[in-house]
């Protein structure tokens, strides 16, 4: 991408549906008993990467106005490595395959490179639900011929996949599943929404503790995927960084409560609705804020690139720490480049030093969330800024400039 750069952000922005939402919904159309329509879908490369995986095995998908679905007759219970390398939520579809089929065989996943994520989490809650795994030559092979049985599983972390894959898992366990300290996030919300309404019995959504009833069969239903939280968060820090006043509809602001609380700190005015948040900057540079990511309702590690960005042009210094992720600055050189003065201590803690301006470079995008982040530094920055490997922003940002330049910005893409 090719970033002219130093012009303000203003007007109005729509987010497109989630992507940590959109991708288990559609693990999850593989327990339907027919098609499933989905609206709201965004047009990434993850979902596309989804959908091939879900046709590999004997799916139909198909998108116009509605996505539909349907892959009720599977013909294969394998996901196999040249698609599951690409992304990790394709592992998500261990669940619904091993409860529905008895069988499956999934390739042990990649996605961005932000360091160690094991399915072990996954693997030891379906073998609590009484599956048979073995992990060979880079597989999952996981076995259940007499069905799944409920059970109470206790998550060691409170991880998202995992959470995810039992509870699709245990839609068709027999008896009663609880899962302890599971995680809380709104796209688990929706995946659950998606699932009862689909005749699911499951209690708990957004608490630590949900609890699935098993049913024999899910029924074929519509559906429609929540507001992106992550892009809302990522317009609005853009909008603080550049001035201007910029509205980001379509999502529920709830959904990023600690983003916005960090933004006011920054100096932000807000003006938050039910579906929108209107943000001004009057301050010439924005408030140096500390930043410490959690798991939800904490602040999300999905905006921690995009934070320490405004925090470059602070008027003082602030301490970023990482707390999900043990390699997730990669972007610290990047923005440097830039300008940006930033001290790493260890792999967890950044130190970032305010500075009047950050200048054009050439840089280079390392993951889905630092490359949003060089986007909007390259936005800051004085002069024509070129981002290479710029793939991985279409993960999980839809059309991103045609966005921007809706709101003023000078970015265009370049093969």
């Amino acid at each position: 991408m090719i970033i002219e750069g130093g012009r303000p952000l203003a007007g109005l922005v729509r987010v497109s549906g989630a992507k940590n939402s959109v991708l288990p919904i559609l693990a999850a159309t593989i327990l339907a008993e027919g098609p499933v329509k989905l609206y709201n879908v965004p047009e990434l490369r993850d979902v596309s990467t989804m959908a091939k995986l879900l046709e590999e095995m004997g799916a139909v998908t198909s998108s116009a106005e509605e996505y539909k679905v349907d892959a009720s007759s599977l013909s294969s219970f394998r996901a196999p490595y040249e698609l599951v390398k690409t992304m990790r939520a394709s592992f998500l579809v261990l669940g619904p395959l091993l409860t529905k089929y008895g069988k499956a065989e999934v390739s042990l996943p990649g996605g961005c490179a932000i360091g160690a994520r094991p399915v072990n989490l996954h693997i030891k809650g379906l073998e609590a639900m009484g599956a048979k795994i073995q992990v060979e030559s880079g597989y999952v092979k996981a076995r259940a011929p007499q069905g799944l049985k409920g059970a109470e599983i206790f998550l060691e972390i409170a991880s998202v996949g995992a959470t995810e894959n039992l509870i699709m898992a245990a839609v068709f366990a027999e008896g009663k599943t609880v899962i302890h300290n599971a995680a809380e996030e709104p796209e688990i919300t929706d995946l659950i929404t998606f699932l009862v309404k689909m005749g699911a019995k499951i209690s708990g959504a957004g608490t630590t503790v949900i609890e699935i009833e098993g049913v024999r069969s899910l029924r074929s239903i519509s559906h429609s995927i929540i507001g992106d939280r992550v892009e809302a968060g990522t317009f609005l820090i853009a909008g603080a960084a550049l001035g201007g006043e910029i509205e980001v509809q379509g999502f529920d602001p709830n959904h990023i409560t600690v983003v916005l609380e960090k933004l006011k700190m920054s100096g932000a005015d807000l003006e938050i609705s039910q579906d929108s948040v209107k943000l001004g900057m009057s301050l010439s540079r924005p408030e140096p804020v500390d930043v410490e990511t959690g798991v939800y309702p904490g602040f999300p590690t999905d905006m921690q690139a995009q934070y320490m960005v405004l925090n470059c042009i602070a008027s003082g210094k602030s301490v970023i720490q990482e707390r999900i992720f043990e390699n997730r600055f990669l972007h610290v050189q990047e923005l440097s480049r830039l300008g940006a003065v930033i001290e790493l201590r260890g792999n967890s803690t950044a130190v970032v030093t305010g500075v009047n301006k950050l200048t054009a470079a050439q840089v280079m995008a390392t993951d889905l969330r630092a490359s949003s982040s060089l986007v909007i530094a390259a936005l800051i920055a004085q002069g024509r800024t070129i981002i290479d490997r710029i793939y991985h922003i279409d993960r999980g940002y839809e059309a991103i400039e045609h966005k921007i330049r809706a709101l003023g910005g000078v970015i265009e893409r370049s093969s």
